[in-house]
């Protein structure tokens, strides 16, 4: 069985950690924070809250005065090995917790820890508390010689950032937003540019036509950035959104047809649905994306939708055969049920034949 996520914060971790504290803090009653880590309700706590519980923790073990808990901490954290880069997310938690009144030694201080880590879920909050400030903030780290602190800029304002609280203000107007991408789009980063795609992905869920407009005013200016908006427009195209896929010169594939197609009427849970077609064309198959739709049959009778890419690129041929597998084993983010099941055929965002098959039990 798979190790869980919130026990990196182990034992072996928390020794760790005070063995480092107390080099730079020499009265840090070591025995007594394990003590208060490990409590009686310990084992019920999942990742965040884990972390939570130490950042909390720390805040009654460390000065009371926030400008010299922190400088301790900062000492610590350069001791600290970055191969605990998650782990290490504590010390941004903390700043979250005891430091939003501290607007300009927090902002020092995220700056310091996200090196080697991510201040990406710290920020959050004083991007609520004070938007104005912490955007210019994330502004200037966005010039930033330091990679981990240009990406800052980009990942810690995502309207949508997962295991995140959202910004709903960024969700209504990603504006600001913009302003940050624009300044990252040609980073010579590519852990930068990934975030400034994530972003983009982010905005085009609740602003498609801006992310549209945004990725023709960005397309051709140079082969990253392209690379960058094809990922960021991964939601769009994956949609089907025809101002989307044409800018990426993907055109309604009318000289193809899909032929000798199989595909299992029927399939046991727990095994793979196997499928075959070919491409034909009486020229070239030029520029085609392949991509199959699933509509899985939910608890309710009704249908959830998931697009799966098959192939993308440039076909000099005139037929191309495609044979498939999609495996119905049990997985920890879909649960399957019994009965009719869909499949829909697509290529450059159009459905060119759909069929039904039926999921059944192992008896």
């Amino acid at each position: 069985m798979a190790k869980l996520l919130k026990e990196l914060y182990n034992k072996q971790y928390i020794d760790y950690l005070a063995s480092n504290i107390v080099k730079n803090y020499k009265t840090f009653k070591t025995d007594s924070f394990k003590k208060a880590i490990f409590y009686k309700g310990w084992e019920d706590l999942e990742l965040k809250q884990r972390m939570r519980h130490i950042a909390s923790t720390l805040g009654e073990y460390l000065p009371s005065e926030y400008i010299k808990a922190i400088d301790i901490l900062e000492k610590t954290f350069k001791d600290v090995d970055s191969k605990y880069a998650l782990e290490n997310m504590l010390f941004q938690d903390f700043v979250e917790v005891y430091g939003l009144d501290e607007f300009d030694t927090s902002m020092m201080a995220l700056e310091t820890f996200t090196v080697g880590s991510s201040s990406e879920f710290a920020i959050r909050q004083f991007i609520l508390k004070y938007p104005k400030k912490t955007m210019t903030q994330m502004q200037k780290w966005a010039k930033s010689e330091n990679e981990h602190v240009r990406r800052l800029a980009s990942e810690g304002c995502r309207p949508r950032l997962p295991w995140a609280i959202a910004l709903p203000e960024f969700k209504k107007d990603p504006s600001q937003v913009i302003k940050i991408l624009d300044v990252l789009k040609d980073d010579e980063s590519e852990y930068v540019r990934k975030s400034v795609a994530n972003n983009l992905n982010d905005i085009s869920k609740d602003n498609p036509e801006i992310t549209i407009n945004l990725a023709k005013k960005w397309i051709g200016n140079s082969k990253n950035t392209d690379k960058l908006l094809k990922h960021g427009c991964r939601t769009l195209l994956k949609a089907s959104e025809v101002d989307a896929l044409e800018i990426f010169g993907i055109k309604k594939a009318k000289h193809i047809t899909l032929e000798a197609i199989s595909i299992q009427k029927k399939v046991e849970m727990g095994s793979e649905l196997e499928f075959s077609f070919t491409i034909n064309s009486k020229k070239n198959l030029g520029y085609l994306r392949v991509e199959y739709q699933m509509e899985f049959l939910r608890q309710n009778n009704k249908y959830s939708k998931k697009m799966f890419k098959i192939c993308e690129g440039e076909y000099l041929q005139n037929n191309k055969t495609i044979q498939k597998r999609h495996s119905f084993k049990p997985i920890s983010t879909r649960k399957y049920y019994a009965g009719v099941h869909r499949l829909h055929l697509y290529v450059n965002g159009e459905i060119f034949k759909s069929f039904e098959f039926k999921l059944v039990t192992i008896t």
